[in-house]
């Protein structure tokens, strides 16, 4: 990862992030040792609560609230004794409680609590191999299915906002330190609505930002991310967090005062807040929707909903061609940048509008009983749909010839890039193994959250990815069908007279859960192009510092497409 700057994110139950010297200091290091009587009878009375729960193999007689407390007690106390195989027993423990019947809120925290445990086990065994640069790692994948599951159930209102900034938190830690920074910061946002006074999550984000800021080609923008990490930082380090955070989280803040004055730092948001969003009302409220979602692609917009960032200034950064080569990658580039553009603007369309479409109007259809939804509007947000989830692949498809894989053209798709061929087994391609490209390898993690077919990627860390990829299948090839809230949902396979009248050839869903698919969708491809920019330019850095010193590269200058010359 470029820059020097400390890279570590630190929770309550704390996640490793890259192994720089803070982080194995912060977390792996030797404590010093007291010589105090109290602290040798702690230690001593720590261990015998270890052994007392290690050895408990069963329990199905504690009540699950009981049961809960012991599998948490088990987690902490193994990691802060480095017991791996008391994280082992955890795990067995949780998983035996999952079968029995637990309330929604439990099993959310079970889920938290077994996301804990694969968490220590990995920091555990990364620390011994200095390996948190390896990009297949089942203890990470573990820990984020289980935490987006406690996410997902339903008793998660239920549970107390720290717990849930603590799930949020830890999610944006694991995504940032497998290099989906963009989506962590989404995550943290949401942990410090929830509770604003979540001092690690303000810490991890603005450690966050500084490492974001890093990959940046912009200066203007890593600047602003920078004097915005500043304050997080300050009002992490002014809050009551665990020590080994405040080395780090004061190392970081540090640094970022040693490239900004005083002056810099107190900018006034005024910079950013004078600007134009428009000629018109309809276009102000478009801006205005893809800034509260953001989704422009400019790294600005990930700083919150900032007039300055409602433009999509994100490029491809500098490449060096052959000699006979022309300018295709800034056109490809240029064409996923539009096909991104338009599906955003169709998808505001076809969410936001309030009555049927001219066209719909005289348009002969029966009415299916099942109250489906038949519009422009609906058919908007299909095609959204449809152009987003297409242009994961055309990253894919970038790549192959950037990095030139070799893979055969019709065989590039952009959950099996990454592996030496089928199956799976076979393991990463040596261009991927070690790669230090962050947000190359934020890329290859985004892609564990689509499903195929084929049965070595079946899986994915992201529950609702097959029923992306149906969708998607059945836009293309079949029938997809759209419903009203009043739709009763599929009937059961016990009420024979509703089944007569199902449409068994649709794949139906709600009209406003697809919407809300859409939409996630969309944010998923916004920050894959991003990590797309930004790996490009990570990658031009190294091919720079191994070329000849001695070799000229003449530039190629290309202006800009006025906005007059694009109908």
């Amino acid at each position: 990862m470029p820059g020097t700057w400390p890279g570590i994110r630190l929770v309550d139950t704390e996640h490793l992030s890259l192994p720089t010297r803070w982080a194995r200091l912060a977390l792996f290091g030797t404590r010093p040792v007291s010589q105090s009587r109290g602290v040798d009878r702690i230690v001593v009375q720590n261990e015998a609560l270890y052994e007392s729960l290690v050895s408990v193999e069963d329990l199905t007689e504690l009540p699950v609230e009981e049961a809960l407390v012991h599998i948490g007690q088990l987690v902490d106390l193994s990691m802060d004794l480095g017991r791996v195989e008391g994280l082992r027993r955890a795990l067995q423990l949780s998983e035996d409680l999952q079968n029995r019947s637990l309330t929604p809120a439990q099993l959310a925290t079970s889920h938290y609590f077994l996301a804990n445990a694969w968490s220590n086990i990995g920091r555990l065994s990364k620390a011994l191999t200095n390996g948190a640069w390896e990009w297949e790692q089942e203890e990470l994948e573990k820990e984020m299915i289980h935490l987006r599951k406690a996410l997902r159930t339903d008793g998660l209102s239920e549970l107390p906002d720290e717990r849930i900034g603590q799930i949020l938190t830890n999610l944006g830690n694991v995504m940032d330190h497998v290099g989906r920074f963009v989506e962590a910061i989404e995550y943290w946002d949401r942990a410090l609505r929830i509770l604003p006074s979540l001092s690690m999550a303000r810490g991890n984000r603005g450690m966050g930002l500084v490492r974001y800021a890093l990959l940046l080609y912009d200066q203007g923008h890593a600047l602003a991310l920078l004097r915005h990490a500043h304050p997080d930082l300050t009002a992490a380090l002014s809050s009551p967090i665990p020590e080994h955070a405040r080395g780090p989280f004061d190392a970081c803040r540090a640094g970022i005062e040693s490239k900004m004055s005083p002056a810099e730092l107190r900018a006034d948001s005024a910079d950013m807040d004078g600007f134009v969003l428009g000629d018109s009302e309809n276009e102000i409220e478009y801006r205005l929707w893809c800034l509260s979602n953001s989704l422009f692609l400019n790294p600005l917009n990930d700083l919150g909903p900032w007039p300055i960032a409602a433009r999509d200034v994100l490029v491809q950064p500098s490449i060096v061609v052959g000699i006979d080569e022309g300018p295709y990658y800034a056109g490809f580039f240029n064409q996923m940048k539009q096909e991104f553009a338009s599906a955003r603007y169709l998808l505001y369309d076809g969410i936001n509008a309030v009555r049927p479409h001219f066209s719909d109007r005289e348009v002969l259809l029966f009415n299916t009983l099942d109250y489906p939804t038949y519009c422009l509007a609906a058919e908007k947000t299909k095609a959204a749909f449809r152009m987003l989830y297409s242009l994961l692949d055309k990253i894919a498809y970038f790549l192959n010839h950037y990095l030139a894989l070799s893979i055969p053209e019709r065989s590039v798709k952009f959950r099996t890039l990454w592996y030496v061929s089928q199956p799976r087994n076979k393991g990463l391609r040596p261009e991927f193994q070690g790669s230090r490209n962050w947000p190359l390898r934020g890329l290859y993690w985004l892609s564990k959250d689509l499903y195929e077919a084929e049965t070595d990627f079946s899986e994915s860390l992201e529950p609702d990815a097959k029923e992306l990829w149906e969708i998607r299948n059945h836009l293309e090839h079949k029938y997809l069908k759209l419903h009203t809230d009043e739709w009763g949902g599929p009937p059961s396979s016990e009420d024979e007279t509703l089944r007569g009248l199902t449409d068994t050839l649709a794949f139906s869903r709600y009209r406003r859960d697809f919407e809300a698919k859409t939409m996630r969708l969309a944010k998923m491809v916004r920050a894959g192009l991003i990590y797309l920019s930004l790996a490009i330019h990570s990658e031009e850095r190294r091919r720079a510092q191994e070329r000849d010193p001695d070799a000229i590269i003449p530039g190629m200058p290309l202006g800009t497409c006025d906005d007059r010359w694009k109908f």
